[in-house]
C-alpha cells in the first residue's frame, strides 16, 4: 500500500474544517438571524447593526406585502419629519440611489404604515408568509362604530392595527376605514385580556391611544434609503393633521336612554326641520372649509350631538363657534355667495362678534365667535333694543373630530364640561322655553354698548 502523506491529510482535515466553519456562518447569517433576532449586517451609511436591523425589517416588511399586492403607505411621524425636510430633493430624484440611510435607520423602536381597509382581505395567507419570514404578528380587533346606531348597537369585530416584529424592530400597521363623511378612520388599539402586553412597548406607538379621523390623503410613490415606499404627498400637512385628529363617537347607548325617557319627536315637522338644518350644515362646512376657518358645533348644536346624536328639533336653528384669531373678513360675502344672506351682524371683531345667516325657510345659522383669556374661553351676546351686552363663560377646550349628520366636524373634546357650563347639571332634561339673555348657566351681564357704536355693532338686515 501507498504510504499516504501526512501533510497531505492535514491540509484535507484544515479544508474540510474551514468549509464546515463557512457553512456555519451562512446558515447563522441568514436563517438563526432571522429567526432569533440577532443584529443584522450594516448597510451603507449606517451608523451601527442596530440602524442596519431596522432598514432590513422596513426592507422584508415591504416585500411581505408587496408579495401579496397589498397597498401600504408610510405615516410614520419621525420618519416623515426628516422626510419633509428633504421634500423636494427627494421628489426631484425618486429613483436615484441613497448615499447613506438616513431615514428608515433613525433610532425608533416602530415603523408605522397605514393601510386601508377595502383594498385587502386576504389575510390568512399574509400571516402564513410572514410566519415563512421569520416574522412575529398580533392582530388587534375591536367593535365596529359604523354599524352603530339607535336601533342597532352591532358587536361585530374588526381588524383595527396589525404588529410584526422581526430581531428587535416592530411594524405598526394602521387600519383606515372610509367613513359615510367621506374621510378616514382609524380605531383605538386595545388589548384583550389574553394578550401579550410586552410584545412590543405599546405606550410609544403613535397611533392608537384614541380614534383617529383624517381626509384622504393624496400619495407619492418614492425612494427612501433605496426603498420604494409611498408616502403621503405633503407629508407636513398630514403630520399637522395628525396633530390634532382625535375622534369622538356618538354616544349612541345613552342617546338610547334619552329617547326612552323622552321619546323623539317624528312629527313632519320636525322631520323637516332636520332635513333643512342637515343641508344647512352641509352647506356651512363647505364654505367655511375652503376658507380655511376652523369650527365647532356649539350651543343647542351640540347639545344635540352630545345628548341624542341628532338635531333638537325645536332648536329652530343650527349653532357653530369659531375662534376669534381664526375670523376672516371674508366669511360673510363667502356667505352670501353661497346663497345664505346676512340676517344680522352683532358686535365687532375686537368685542362680542356674532353673526347669523338665513337659511331655507326660517332656519338660520348662528356663528359665535369666542375670545380667550388666560383661564377661561368666552363668547358675546347683545341685545339689539337695548344695546346691552351678554357674556357666555367656558373653560378652556380642545377641538377632537366627530361625525354628525353623515359630516366629519369639530366638537369640544371636553364635552361634557362645555355642555355643563352652558346648560347647568340637568342638561340631560329637555326645555322648549329658553330665554338666551336669563337661561343659561354660564351667562353674565356685559354692560351696554356705547349709544355712538350702535350703528357699527348692531346691524339688523
Amino acid at each position: 500500500m501507498q504510504k499516504i502523506n501526512k501533510n497531505v491529510v492535514l491540509a484535507l482535515l484544515s479544508l474540510t474544517s474551514l468549509v464546515f466553519l463557512l457553512f456555519q456562518l451562512y446558515y447563522y447569517k441568514f436563517y438563526l438571524s432571522q429567526k432569533n433576532g440577532a443584529v443584522f449586517s450594516k448597510v451603507r451609511g449606517s451608523q451601527s447593526g442596530q440602524d442596519s436591523t431596522r432598514w432590513h425589517v422596513v426592507r422584508k416588511f415591504l416585500g411581505l406585502i408587496s408579495s401579496h399586492n397589498i397597498p401600504v403607505y408610510l405615516i410614520d411621524p419621525l420618519i416623515l419629519g426628516l422626510v419633509d425636510k428633504d421634500i423636494e430633493q427627494i421628489r426631484s430624484s425618486p429613483d436615484g440611489p441613497t448615499p447613506e440611510c438616513k431615514y428608515f435607520c433613525a433610532p425608533r423602536d416602530f415603523t408605522t404604515f397605514a393601510l386601508l381597509d377595502k383594498t385587502w382581505k386576504h389575510e390568512v395567507g399574509l400571516f402564513r408568509t410572514a410566519e415563512k419570514m421569520g416574522f412575529q404578528w398580533l392582530k388587534i380587533i375591536n367593535k365596529d362604530p359604523r354599524l352603530d346606531g339607535m336601533d342597532d348597537l352591532s358587536g361585530i369585530e374588526i381588524p383595527l392595527h396589525y404588529i410584526f416584529k422581526l430581531a428587535s424592530h416592530a411594524i405598526h400597521l394602521v387600519v383606515f376605514y372610509e367613513r359615510s363623511g367621506n374621510y378616514l378612520w382609524h380605531g383605538p388599539l386595545r388589548l384583550k385580556q389574553h394578550m401579550d402586553r410586552k410584545f412590543v412597548p405599546f405606550r410609544k406607538l403613535h397611533f392608537g391611544r384614541y380614534p383617529g379621523a383624517y381626509e384622504k390623503p393624496e400619495l407619492l410613490l418614492v425612494s427612501i434609503d433605496d426603498l420604494k415606499v409611498q408616502i403621503p404627498k405633503n407629508p407636513s400637512s398630514f403630520l399637522e393633521e395628525m396633530s390634532h385628529s382625535r375622534f369622538l363617537e356618538c354616544r349612541y347607548r345613552e342617546a338610547r336612554a334619552f329617547f326612552q325617557l323622552y321619546p323623539d319627536d317624528a312629527s313632519l315637522d320636525a322631520v323637516e326641520f332636520r332635513k333643512k338644518a342637515k343641508s344647512l350644515l352641509h352647506l356651512a362646512a363647505l364654505t367655511l372649509n375652503n376658507l380655511g376657518v376652523k369650527f365647532w358645533l356649539s350651543s343647542g348644536t351640540c347639545l344635540g350631538w352630545y345628548r341624542q346624536c341628532n338635531v333638537i328639533p325645536h332648536s329652530k336653528d343650527v349653532d357653530l363657534g369659531v375662534f376669534i384669531k381664526d375670523y376672516k373678513a371674508d366669511i360673510i360675502p363667502a356667505f352670501q355667495k353661497a346663497g345664505l344672506p346676512l340676517k344680522h351682524k352683532f358686535g365687532k371683531v375686537e368685542d362680542s362678534l356674532e353673526l347669523s345667516f338665513q337659511g331655507e325657510d326660517d332656519v338660520k345659522l348662528d356663528i359665535f365667535f369666542f375670545y380667550e383669556e388666560d383661564d377661561h374661553i368666552w363668547n358675546g351676546g347683545t341685545q339689539a333694543k337695548s344695546g346691552k351686552k351678554f357674556k357666555y363663560l367656558f373653560p378652556k377646550f380642545t377641538l377632537c373630530w366627530t361625525e354628525f349628520v353623515e359630516l366629519k366636524v369639530h366638537v369640544p373634546c371636553e364635552t361634557r364640561q362645555y355642555v355643563e357650563a352652558n346648560y347647568g347639571p340637568d342638561w340631560k332634561v329637555p326645555v322648549k322655553m329658553w330665554d338666551w339673555k336669563s337661561s343659561p348657566s354660564n351667562v353674565q351681564y356685559n354692560g351696554v354698548w356705547p349709544v355712538n357704536e350702535w350703528d357699527d355693532v348692531i346691524q339688523i338686515y
